[in-house]
């Protein structure tokens, strides 16, 4: 039980202090000060830090500020102190007039919680103004027939002032023949009256004189004075009398200056120029008498000037008739003033949030506005409304207040500014209306990644290139503003050939421009890979990524490279054989060149550049094969010179040569006996030089035989493992025992190769590198295997085939000694 009712009590608290904050919230609490009018500037009115509930007095971090409407403000924030304070001196009367009560409500915002206070301030009067007549001297004209007892109106003093400190009496200097009545009307307005206590006798005392005192009750108490000259006439016993005791009329605010409001009547039954009446206002305070006048014939009342209802509604006064004696008659009149709707409604903006960040959670608070309409009614009433097709709409804060908020989210990259129009419009017939317009400005969230227009880019740039060129630019985009739209480039991190990618490329942050920092070399690296990023300056920041395909042109910047025939590294000499009986078109050997550029710069041609016998052999231009072109002859040398010039197709073109030497014989045996004669003799003991000559080709002979045996044996053996290595599925790796061929008994070793091979460029001049060989297959022509040469009395070949591919390699056949 105990449980429950705490549970209960919980929930009541829960509910009351919902009820109270949402009382808070609408404003419903007013703060209430008062202070005495006249007070000196800076005078401090309340504590309003500590009545708004705020923890420090200071205000200025809390945006706290009076927003309430007016020409002249009257109170002002002490913001170091957080109290409410004078602007300047306070006159309660002209503030308020004549009114019991004098209250100045103010609203204060609190910019900090979005909240509006309402603050009811009474200024309480102090007796700052004595009571007034509107004359210093009156004249009071009374019968020397009229009986005791006889009551004539004085004039009423008027006191600003209200309460115990306006108009409390009024005093009568002695005289035998006066006294002073004082009757108090229906407003509670005290009415002297001049009472005759004794019958007058003009002829004894023309002339009476009174002083009347008006006088006040506050502390001190004030008092003014009129003088009354008391004149005793002849004989006129009636007064003039109003048809009306009062007279009431009803005027709309806008009737013109000169229109006829009434028309006020006396009558006086006396006759001749006793019976003459005459108007004149009797009371009426200053500011109405500038409004009105009066014919003082006819009774006439009419505007002098333009009536404003918003200034004042209800105008009273009174007419007094008098004939030419003493007899007066009064009466009162009632002037309403309606209201028309002559005033547009105002719009003020007190408060303005602007910029406004585009992440702003609908509900955001963008303005404060204050709507008025000086007329009354429906004329006054506003209705506050704004364009359907903005994210923002109106919502009714306390009193003629307005806040405008945001209903759904904002994109400063659709709309980074709004012109927001509000439109006021009053109920009155016809309506009127006022538009004010509010710029707002969306400043900028980074809620956007830059952008590439491509997923993907291709740039080229040709090899050898200088160091420092532009490769590509790339370009994002970042629809953001400022900080969050400055975009940075840079290069995610790789490796090229070992190397970082940094090493090799590198792009300009600012600019997204690609630099390249070493040149390259096609024959190396073709393309390269790049990831590019683009980096916003936000917080946090954005990016995107964006992939880079860099491809290398080729250019002429390798000569082409022979392979065959290639100069032997043991010090022997390679000669080229050539029968004598070969015909024309007989393959003597063929020129392997290759060239490390692609493309047109590695399309190579062959052409006979010199040759000791022109005429007896050619060059195939896209073949390189050296052929006869016609049939051997006796009295043809037996050593011929070739040379040979592989160019290639690049521009400007780039070639290589070599000098061939073919032997022209039938046998190898003729081959050795011709060497020995191919030099020149120029010594006289030819005889002792052909001797030496002789034993040197059989000490050769026989070595070389010794030689071809043994080798011939390792191939055997070789050979007869190679077959085992087959049996067992593995490769052949000997040399087939083929590759040994007999000439006229004489068995000589045919060596087939291919060499790896790389060229350099030394001031024009083609150099041949011959690195280890790497012995193969031998490569020759289909057509020399076809043929069926005498002087090859043994030859078995692996492979007759000729290859030509970009880059080939052929191999020629070679005869060393």
């Amino acid at each position: 039980m105990a449980a429950q009712k705490n549970s209960r009590e919980r929930r009541e608290l829960v509910l009351l202090c919902f009820f109270l904050g949402s009382l808070w919230e609408t404003g419903s609490g007013q703060i209430r000060y008062s202070v005495p009018e006249e007070t000196d500037k800076g005078y401090v009115v309340g504590n309003i830090s500590k009545d708004l509930g705020l923890k420090s007095p200071g205000l200025a971090e809390y945006g706290v500020r009076i927003v309430s409407r007016g020409n002249t403000q009257l109170f002002a924030l002490n913001p170091s102190q957080g109290s409410l304070v004078t602007v300047g001196r306070i006159d309660r009367e002209e503030l308020c007039a004549q009114s019991a009560r004098c209250v100045v409500q103010i609203n204060i915002l609190v910019e900090d919680r979005g909240k509006l206070f309402g603050v009811e301030i009474e200024i309480t009067d102090i007796n700052d103004n004595a009571p007034k007549f509107q004359a210093e001297n009156l004249e009071v004209k009374i019968n020397e027939i009229a009986a005791p007892g006889a009551h004539y109106p004085l004039p009423e003093a008027i006191d600003l002032d209200v309460g115990a400190n306006s108009l409390q009496g009024y005093q009568l200097s002695p005289s035998h023949h006066f006294s002073l009545d004082v009757q108090t009307g229906d407003a509670g307005t005290l009415n002297p009256e001049l009472v005759l206590e004794r019958a007058l006798d003009r002829e004894r005392e023309a002339a009476h004189h009174l002083v009347l005192t008006a006088f006040d009750g506050g502390d001190p108490r004030r008092s003014s004075t009129v003088r009354i000259r008391v004149t005793v006439m002849d004989t006129n016993d009636n007064a003039p009398v109003f048809a009306q005791p009062v007279y009431r009329v009803k005027v709309p605010e806008n009737v013109l200056p000169g229109s006829r409001l009434l028309t006020v009547k006396a009558t006086d039954p006396d006759e001749g120029i006793n019976g003459k009446v005459t108007y004149k206002f009797r009371k009426i305070n200053e500011k109405q008498s500038s409004l009105f006048q009066l014919n003082e014939n006819t009774g006439e009342i009419a505007t002098a000037k333009s009536l404003d209802y918003e200034e004042c509604t209800f105008y009273e006064m009174e007419i007094q008739a008098e004939d030419v004696g003493p007899l007066l008659g009064r009466t009162k009149v009632l002037i309403s003033v309606e209201d028309v709707n002559d005033n547009r409604p105002e719009v003020m903006v007190t408060s303005l949030f602007s910029p406004i960040l585009e992440s702003s959670l609908p509900g955001t608070i963008i303005a404060f506005l204050n709507v008025h309409d000086r007329d009354s009614g429906k004329n006054g009433q506003v209705v506050c409304s704004t364009a359907d097709d903005l994210p923002f709409r109106l919502e009714k804060s306390i009193d003629n207040y307005y806040r405008l908020v945001t209903w759904e989210y904002l994109d400063r990259e659709r709309v980074s500014m709004y012109n927001i129009s509000v439109m006021a419009s009053d109920l009155g017939t016809p309506p009127l209306s006022t538009e004010i317009h509010i710029a707002l400005h969306v400043s900028d969230t980074n809620d956007n990644p830059p952008a590439f227009l491509h997923t993907t880019y291709s740039a080229y740039i040709p090899e050898n290139n200088p160091r420092g060129a532009s490769i590509f630019s790339v370009t994002a985009h970042d629809p953001d503003s400022e900080a969050n739209a400055r975009i940075t480039y840079s290069l995610a991190e790789d490796t090229l050939l070992g190397a970082p990618l940094s090493s090799y490329i590198s792009i300009n942050s600012d600019t997204g421009v690609i630099y390249a920092l070493q040149s390259f070399d096609y024959e190396q690296t073709r393309d390269l890979k790049l990831q590019v990023t683009a980096r916003d300056s936000g917080d946090p920041p954005l990016s995107s990524n964006v992939s880079l395909s860099v491809f290398v042109l080729d250019q002429n910047d390798n000569a082409p490279k022979i392979l065959y025939p290639a100069f032997p590294t043991d010090g022997s000499t390679g000669v080229e054989l050539a029968p004598r009986s070969a015909e024309p078109g007989y393959l003597v050997t063929k020129v392997v060149a290759v060239d490390r550029d692609s493309g047109q710069n590695a399309w190579l041609s062959y052409r006979l550049l010199k040759a000791s016998e022109p005429g007896l052999f050619a060059v195939g231009v896209h073949t390189g094969e050296v052929r006869t072109e016609r049939a051997l002859q006796d009295r043809d040398a037996l050593k011929q010179s070739l040379v040979v010039a592989v160019q290639d197709h690049g521009q400007p073109p780039l070639s290589a040569t070599v000098t061939l030497t073919v032997a022209v014989a039938d046998s190898i045996p003729d081959v050795l006996a011709d060497l020995g004669s191919l030099e020149p003799s120029h010594d006289s003991d030819a005889s002792d030089l052909t001797l030496y000559l002789v034993v040197a080709v059989a000490v050769v002979s026989c070595v070389f035989l010794a030689f071809v045996i043994v080798l011939l044996a390792l191939r055997l053996r070789r050979w007869h493992k190679s077959r085992l290595f087959q049996a067992e599925g593995g490769e052949l790796a000997g040399v087939p025992a083929s590759h040994f061929m007999g000439i006229n008994g004489v068995q000589a070793f045919l060596q087939t190769y291919s060499h790896e091979v790389s060229l350099t460029a030394d001031s024009g001049k083609s150099h041949v590198i011959f690195p280890q060989p790497n012995y193969a297959d031998t490569l020759i022509s289909q057509e020399s295997c076809e043929k069926n040469d005498p002087l090859l009395t043994f030859i078995d070949f692996h492979e007759c085939k000729d290859e030509a591919t970009g880059g080939q390699v052929s191999s020629g056949l070679g005869y060393y000694f």
